[in-house]
């Protein structure tokens, strides 16, 4: 598949019928994936030596799980060990640093008429890697829920969440389009075998183009592009 930069809705490339739509939600719903970023880096602030580490794994794993991060970091940076105990108090941290800042975050241009527009013709579904509470709580929050037949977050697999959405609405993997920010939104869908558009984004534009994937720089063109 050639790379397809949409920026508007001319010339906008359709695919194959599509039923099903899956979206991750920072970054593609909201504006919120640069907040989820600097949390990160704030988080640690204490470890200055290990920030640049820190920032490049999670720009790497957008939509992993911020508790496999937390490990990562622990095991592989940090050298200590990892408990329990560790995890609850750095998970109410980002928490702290993170959900006002979530609330109170634009949305994605298009993502709104997007979701209302679509739903008129496709299931829609959220996977995203925050932990399904919180991100319940900001579904809500943002007046949203109506929108999606399914929302879930961690410690749910994306692959997961579309075996979920597929089996739920009993369509075809060809039917049912995911529409992510990271590299683990690709690794889903390759995994599942649905079909992916990325959100595009400064830092991971060059691993977008060479994999040969589908490009929206917002979510103007997606209506057209599934209709």
């Amino acid at each position: 598949m050639s790379v397809e930069i949409v920026s508007n809705v001319d010339s906008v490339p359709r695919t194959r019928q599509t039923r099903v739509v899956v979206f991750d939600f920072d970054g593609v719903i909201l504006e919120s994936a640069d907040i989820k970023t600097d949390a990160f880096v704030d988080l640690f602030s204490h470890r200055p030596e290990h920030l640049e580490a820190i920032r490049r794994h999670h720009l790497s794993n957008l939509g992993v799980s911020r508790f496999k991060k937390f490990e990562w970091i622990h095991r592989e940076l940090l050298g200590v060990p990892y408990t329990r105990e560790t995890e609850s108090q750095l998970g109410a941290a980002f928490a702290n640093l993170v959900l006002e800042k979530v609330l109170a975050a634009p949305f994605v241009e298009g993502a709104e008429e997007a979701l209302t527009s679509l739903g008129r013709v496709a299931k829609l579904f959220v996977a995203s890697g925050t932990p399904e509470e919180e991100l319940q709580h900001i579904v809500e929050r943002r007046g949203l829920r109506h929108h999606f037949l399914g929302v879930r977050g961690s410690p749910n697999e994306k692959t997961t969440v579309i075996e979920e959405a597929l089996s739920a609405t009993g369509v075809s993997r060809e039917e049912l389009v995911f529409v992510g920010d990271g590299e683990s939104d690709l690794r889903a869908a390759k995994a599942t075998g649905v079909r992916f558009i990325a959100r595009d984004t400064p830092t991971l534009h060059d691993f977008w183009v060479q994999s040969k994937v589908s490009l929206i720089q917002d979510l103007r063109p997606l209506p057209a592009m599934l209709a």
